[in-house]
């Protein structure tokens, strides 16, 4: 069992967003000592992380290898396409958010042929969708998954995609960075060639690094594809295996961290224990939020674990701003929506929060409302029909 979850230290507000997030203090000490990045002491430390994060793969894990990148998720994501979809290649990306549209727009960076299957703000992509677009377009080499898109919080169907994919003999790419280390991705059960996430996401590490699990086949095969010298995933693990360095200067401090983190996530009960806290928190959350008068972007069976997407009042006395500084007053930092189609906002569940601190976040949403002079929080009713029409 884990600790008990922790008040955050000197004052600090509980981040509820999907990453950043609120980490626990033993993570936070890990940062205090600097590392030589050549010294044996940090080899060790990066040895350790890689082996740690490809046995979260289970037995399927074998085949994998794990390549850490330095700077944001999104530096992560985009050496994975730049390095695993050739010059030559054509990747079809599954877009209901943000995230697949921003992996759809590094492709076109990168020069790579793309075809995108956009489903919107409310739905997931679908594996008969896949298989049938897969079967008209037989030049279609790769396929992108977003797991978790968190503009909506929607949880994505990954296995029948997955299935769908296989089947038709492509390869699957996974933008797994708000699911990895909360819900499972087994190998075994799921066939694909590269995932990436980064340290500031289920890990409860901090910013600093990304990771790509890849299979060691595919990282063989990946030399000379990379448009960047930076983020060139073959360059970075074909140097790391020879020897145990990172090619250039690592985030020391953030990898120390991220170190802690994976301890203190094993000692909760690897991705089964941190997912239920999750869920728990999810399932506290929302139900509070519903008998306030708020409604949920998305119908309950797409809900994730990792962050809820609300419609925003049609109160006229509501306005993100001042909602957002009072929450910030009692302790909250929160996320503003990310839909191109109508006023949300989001609350995140993951990092060092509990069942019992999202009691605390419906209590703090409650009392902003009432400072606002909010007289009802139903959502505007054209968004309720939309999501209904989209449903059916």
């Amino acid at each position: 069992m884990s600790d008990p979850i922790e008040p955050p230290r000197l004052g600090e507000p509980y981040l509820l967003t999907p990453g950043p997030l609120t980490t626990a203090y033993a993570t936070k000490a890990a940062m205090l000592r600097d590392w030589g990045s050549w010294d044996g002491d940090f080899r060790a430390m990066t040895a350790e992380m890689r082996a740690r994060l490809t046995a979260m793969l289970g037995a399927g894990g074998e085949a994998y290898d794990c390549v850490p990148m330095q700077g944001s998720g999104t530096f992560a994501v985009e050496a994975m396409l730049g390095s695993f979809v050739p010059p030559g290649g054509h990747a079809l990306v599954l877009a209901n958010g943000a995230y697949g549209q921003r992996a759809a727009r590094a492709l076109s960076y990168l020069g790579r042929r793309h075809t995108l299957l956009d489903k919107g703000d409310y739905l997931p992509p679908r594996g008969v969708e896949v298989s049938e677009i897969l079967s008209e377009n037989q030049d279609i080499t790769h396929v992108v998954a977003i797991h978790c898109e968190t503009s909506s919080g929607i949880l994505n169907p990954l296995g029948e995609i997955a299935e769908a994919v296989a089947r038709a003999g492509r390869r699957l790419l996974i933008d797994a960075m708000s699911s990895f280390g909360a819900v499972p991705i087994d190998p075994e059960e799921i066939r694909f060639e590269a995932l990436v996430s980064s340290a500031n996401k289920c890990i409860e590490g901090v910013p600093g690094f990304g990771f790509v699990l890849a299979r060691k086949e595919t990282l063989e095969a990946a030399a000379g594809n990379s448009h960047s010298l930076s983020l060139d995933l073959h360059a970075q693990w074909a140097y790391m295996e020879a020897t145990g360095q990172w090619r250039f200067t690592p985030p020391t401090h953030a990898v120390a961290a991220f170190l802690e983190a994976l301890r203190l996530h094993e000692a909760e009960g690897g991705v089964t224990g941190r997912g239920a806290r999750y869920a728990e928190n999810r399932d506290v959350l929302v139900p509070g939020m519903r008998a306030l008068g708020f409604e949920t972007l998305l119908a309950e069976r797409w809900l994730s674990p990792i962050i809820t997407t609300f419609f925003c009042p049609a109160d006229p006395a509501f306005s993100f701003a001042r909602f957002y500084e009072a929450m910030k007053a009692r302790g909250f930092i929160i996320y503003p929506g990310k839909l191109t189609e109508v006023d949300s906002f989001r609350l995140g569940h993951i990092g060092q929060v509990d069942a019992q601190m999202m009691r605390d976040v419906v209590r703090a949403v409650r009392e902003a409302l009432e400072e606002m002079g909010v007289a009802s929080a139903a959502p505007p009713e054209s968004a309720m029909r939309e999501r209904a029409r989209l449903e059916a």
